[in-house]
């Protein structure tokens, strides 16, 4: 099963960005992302941005991942 994680893009520095995903940061690659912008969130995968998703979908797919945490 592979996951993907929604992360906020907080600085883009030519091919790769740095994004935070539950405060954690971490560079990584943008090449399969068309027009990023800060402030956008993407869907990441293995060290890829894989596509853009919108803030609401992605703040409901954390708070899922927290409570999912949680539970255990």
């Amino acid at each position: 099963m592979c996951v993907a994680v929604p992360a906020e893009v907080i600085e883009i520095m030519g091919s790769e960005a740095l994004v935070n995903f539950g405060g954690v940061k971490k560079k990584v690659n943008i090449d399969l992302v068309e027009d990023l912008k800060v402030g956008e969130y993407v869907l990441l995968h293995a060290g890829c941005a894989m596509q853009k998703i919108d803030k609401e979908e992605a703040e409901n797919t954390l708070k899922l991942f927290e409570a999912l945490a949680e539970s255990e």
